[in-house]
């Protein structure tokens, strides 16, 4: 089994998430007592708050970086960023170590190209459904993506962080989700990314009128591959 290396705490709700499931799936792989080979570095998520809201990504990247070369250093034989919104800083993190970065998009994009989905809604943080990181990459892909409009964008952005983030679950919010997602498939979306890692915390596949792709759950599927081959 090779050992990944996770860049978690943004938040550790969702690392936590990454965690349960890695050894969820290595157990149901390999049975027994086996679980998984994990080097994790789990940030100050205040920190990483601080550069987004500055639009420091240069130093936030630079932050990422030195922990992903540390888990290299300590043995992962591949990096996962463990949330989208810092994919922003991918190709930065990528330079810094030898090892594979096992990218949250290039998953997303496969999962969705292997069902026929062509046109898929995103939902995530302002910073992911607003910049072009990882649109620009499932677009490069040959997916189209339709985000909410700026109304809804603000509503889904402020349950991630002052909810989910914090562990907080509300039916209220899971309808305002479920509203938005009838936009999206207004607009022609067939299936809808959950594009945060926390979103799954909140929405499961029976909750929505389409298709959810949950980016943790399908990130962790390719990480198992490649740890367990």
């Amino acid at each position: 089994m090779k050992t990944l290396g996770i860049l978690g705490g943004m938040s550790w709700e969702s690392t936590t998430v990454y965690y349960r499931l890695f050894n969820q799936g290595v157990r149901a792989r390999l049975g027994g007592q086996h679980s998984a080979k994990l080097l994790l570095a789990s940030v100050d998520f205040a920190d990483i708050v601080a550069y987004q809201q500055a639009g420091d990504w240069q130093a936030a990247g630079d932050h990422l970086a030195q922990l992903a070369a540390g888990l290299e250093h300590a043995g992962a034989d591949a990096i996962l960023i463990a949330t989208n919104t810092m994919h922003k800083v991918a190709d930065q993190i990528a330079r810094a170590v030898s090892v594979p970065l096992l990218h949250i998009g290039d998953v997303v994009a496969d999962a969705l190209l292997a069902a026929g989905v062509r046109r898929a809604g995103l939902l995530g943080t302002r910073y992911t459904m607003e910049q072009p990181f990882l649109i620009e990459h499932l677009r490069q892909r040959g997916l189209e993506v339709v985000t909410p409009d700026a109304p809804a964008r603000d509503q889904v952005h402020q349950i991630i962080f002052d909810e989910l983030c914090q562990g907080v679950v509300r039916d209220v919010s899971r309808e305002t989700y479920q509203q938005v997602i009838t936009q999206l498939a207004g607009a022609g979306a067939e299936a809808v990314i959950l594009g945060c890692t926390e979103i799954g915390l909140l929405l499961g596949p029976d909750d929505a009128c389409l298709p959810l792709y949950d980016t943790a759950a399908l990130h962790v599927q390719a990480g198992l591959a490649f740890a367990l081959g």
